[in-house]
């Protein structure tokens, strides 16, 4: 079941939603739980609801339907009241020319100053002012455009509406010409045709200026795709663009939560805004997309964004890869926070956060918990995830690496100030990606030296160091064809990415000193480091590839390719070397064979008669038919598409153990493939004085062939008390106890 609609009741922690089958269900908010009180469906078209308000009492619900009428709820007893206000009521009291049938009831709203005064509006454009103690309208306002919203201002003088052709309509209550508007008709993005103005809110700024609020209302021809919310308080003016649908939106007042009156938290208030108006003053804005939370601060002279304390989009791009890190280092840890606090320096308002609650206090904790996600877009986030809530450090790009036609540069911050209409982009959340080759793979945290490997779609393998100044320098490329040795094959993919030349100017934090780029340019699918050494080994489809990344020289590969296999890696194979037709064919015979046995077998079970020995022989000759048509291939099977490639290099490990022999441990690789192959590799590394002179050496020493061929999804090298070997970057250069491997 759908959650179409939700709502508050003020000071009582309930909630009460609408859901698609047009039923109302009440929700009490208690310390762990939402506990669902009691339940009210309503049938039939005509009570299809449609709007929905609470009083500010919060005795009663107010609903709107499809058929025109308005009811109440009791919220306690949570029963329909008696007193309906029914569509035939209210046309009794309309214009004679527009006794007509209004349409659905579009939107409800209480008056602020007299709650027992509500404003009516339909889906045509009538708007009718009820006075719910003499039970008859007050006021009838008739507009020719289909509505959209109704909005009362502070103090209830007057009222906007919003309508489908991207206009909004300011109206005057009190006086002898109410029926007609207090201005004249706005369209803020016209004179073409524009989208409606779903929703429009009229407050009062900490200033004193009236601030209008609304969503929608672009043009069509130019903006129809754009989600927008558009702010405007005078000469200012913003329509705050977002990447996903704008659900919902509404404004908060500036007194804090412990009720501290207005003037006392912000003296320099003007005087002229009353303590008991002060409910009607908006400080923040709060929007809610599909896909994000975002709240702007309307006290900020900029309306920049507050930085969000929980509910931050992981998913600003989609999610590729991700890697959690234990116990990261302080110095590590503060250098990330601080370069994060770089990147986003004037970007967010330091105003208060303006929600009370929701915050969960979690106790100062030593062991730093780091989760690292990739993305779409080739970026990768760090994120504090020690506590309850996953809290964003910082933000790595590799993008700007790399160059060609769909990697391109951005310069709508330069354009923002002089387009009509003034967009300003909101929001994390971007679903689109100008390369998919840019996408993260693989990636990978040192907790110690803070040195951090990305492994792209691309075969394209990043190394960043993490620094507290800016730099420029030359990223260095470290070309490694894994296929050298193979004559015959032909790569079908997508092309590498293009590295761009010459220096390049980095911001402080991760600033990559080397790139490595794979040929074939197959994604990555394993990828390890080891910082002690200096080494990075990646694994892709066709095999895998040793970096030594101090001296940024490529030391060996390896292809682990069928020999025989001329197509390559990159062909899912359907069926056992034979067509689908065939082995249709050869399925068919085996379901007739099973059904000749089974009727051999009903007749075996029969009493002896004449027809038996017919029957056997019958029996006799269908056996050696099918024992002619019987496939010599095994049967196909469904498989997976990690199980696809035999040669997929799915797990890579580093350790220091005894390969060679029992008496010394040497630095060794292990490499795990997709049809149980496992390959060890010992390698030699220099002293620390000699290790950017003299160069790391790596052999193949042993191979290993699991008979079940099942895929190798992780290697650890286990001491003898059976405990994993830990990172040789956290331990002291000799182990003392024999090792075991595990697989």
């Amino acid at each position: 079941m759908y959650i179409f609609f939700y709502i508050s009741i003020t000071g009582t922690g309930r909630l009460i939603s609408l859901c698609d089958d047009n039923s109302l269900h009440l929700w009490e908010i208690n310390e762990k739980s939402l506990v669902e009180l009691k339940s009210h469906a309503f049938e039939g078209k005509n009570k299809k609801i449609s709007s929905i308000c609470v009083e500010s009492s919060g005795k009663n619900l107010l609903l709107g339907t499809e058929g025109g009428n308005l009811y109440s709820i009791d919220c306690n007893a949570f029963t329909l009241n008696e007193d309906v206000i029914y569509q035939d009521v209210v046309m009794q009291n309309c214009p004679e020319d527009f006794k007509v049938n209004p349409g659905a009831v579009e939107a409800v709203c209480e008056h602020p100053k007299v709650p027992t005064r509500i404003l009516i509006g339909y889906n045509r454009g009538l708007v009718v002012l009820w006075d719910r103690v003499a039970a008859a309208p007050t006021h009838t306002f008739v507009s020719n455009q289909q509505l959209e919203s109704l909005c009362w201002n502070d103090e209830g003088e007057h009222f906007t509406s919003s309508h489908n052709d991207g206009s909004y309509v300011t109206w005057e209550v009190a006086g002898a010409a109410s029926d007609r508007p207090l201005k004249e008709p706005v369209t803020p993005y016209g004179p073409y045709p524009c989208k409606a103005i779903s929703k429009i809110l009229t407050r009062t700024s900490v200033d004193g200026d009236e601030i209008i609020i609304y969503a929608g209302g672009m043009p069509r021809s130019s903006y129809s795709d754009k989600y927008t919310v558009t702010v405007q308080q005078g000469e200012k003016h913003v329509a705050f663009d977002f990447t996903s649908r704008v659900i919902d939106f509404f404004t908060t007042t500036p007194v804090p939560p412990d009720g501290v009156p207005l003037q006392e938290t912000r003296p320099d208030t003007p005087a002229q805004i009353q303590v008991q108006t002060v409910n009607q003053v908006a400080a923040a804005l709060v929007v809610l997309a599909e896909e994000e939370l975002v709240v702007l601060d309307l006290c900020d002279a900029r309306w920049r964004p507050l930085r969000l304390p929980y509910l931050v989009s992981v998913h600003a791009s989609a999610v590729t890869t991700a890697h959690l890190v234990d116990n990261v280092s302080d110095g590590v840890y503060e250098n990330i926070v601080a370069a994060g606090e770089q990147q986003t320096e004037n970007v967010y308002s330091e105003g208060q956060w303006p929600i009370s609650g929701g915050i969960v206090e979690t106790p100062e904790l030593t062991d730093r918990q780091v989760l690292l996600t990739g993305h779409e877009d080739g970026s990768v986030r760090f994120w504090d995830v020690t506590g309850v809530v996953m809290t964003p450090l910082y933000k790595y790009t590799t993008a700007p690496l790399f160059s060609g036609e769909e990697i391109g540069e951005s310069n709508d911050s330069q354009n923002d100030e002089e387009e009509w209409p003034p967009f300003r982009r909101v929001g994390n959340f971007d679903p689109y990606s100008d390369d998919p080759r840019l996408a993260v793979k693989r990636v990978l945290l040192c907790p110690l030296s803070g040195m951090l490997t990305i492994g792209g779609a691309a075969g394209h393998i990043v190394i960043a160091s993490l620094k507290t100044t800016p730099s420029t320098a030359e990223v260095k490329s470290i070309p490694v064809n894994i296929v050298s040795d193979r004559d015959g094959f032909v790569w079908k993919g997508h092309d590498q990415l293009t590295l761009r030349t010459g220096p390049l100017t980095f911001p402080a934090g991760y600033q990559a000193s080397a790139v490595g780029q794979l040929s074939p340019p197959a994604a990555v699918t394993a990828l390890s480091a080891q910082w002690e050494w200096g080494v990075v080994c990646a694994g892709t489809a066709h095999g895998l590839a040793l970096l030594d990344a101090l001296r940024v020289a490529p030391l060996t590969h390896k292809c682990t390719l069928n020999p025989h296999d001329h197509s390559g890696a990159g062909d899912t194979p359907i069926s056992r070397r034979k067509s689908f037709k065939k082995s249709l064919r050869e399925s068919f015979r085996r379901l007739r064979k099973g059904r000749s046995q089974r009727r051999q077998t009903t007749t075996s079970a029969s009493p002896t008669s004449p027809t038996q020995t017919g029957a056997k022989k019958s029996a006799d000759k269908i056996s050696e038919t099918d024992a002619d048509v019987k496939p010599v291939e095994r049967a196909v099977e469904a498989r997976s598409t990690d199980d696809a490639f035999g040669s997929m290099v799915r797990c890579l490990y580093f350790a220091r153990t005894f390969l060679i022999n029992t008496q010394n441990s040497t630095p060794t690789l292990w490499a795990g493939t997709n049809n149980g192959t496992v390959y060890a590799f010992t390698i030699h590394v220099p002293n620390t004085n000699k290790r950017k002179e003299e160069p790391v050496t790596c052999q193949l020493a042993k191979e290993i062939q699991l008979k079940h061929r099942a895929p190798v999804i992780g290697i650890t090298v286990l001491d003898g008390a059976a405990v994993p070997l830990p990172d040789p970057l956290e331990v002291f250069k000799w182990i003392f106890c024999l090792n075991s491997l595990f697989i």
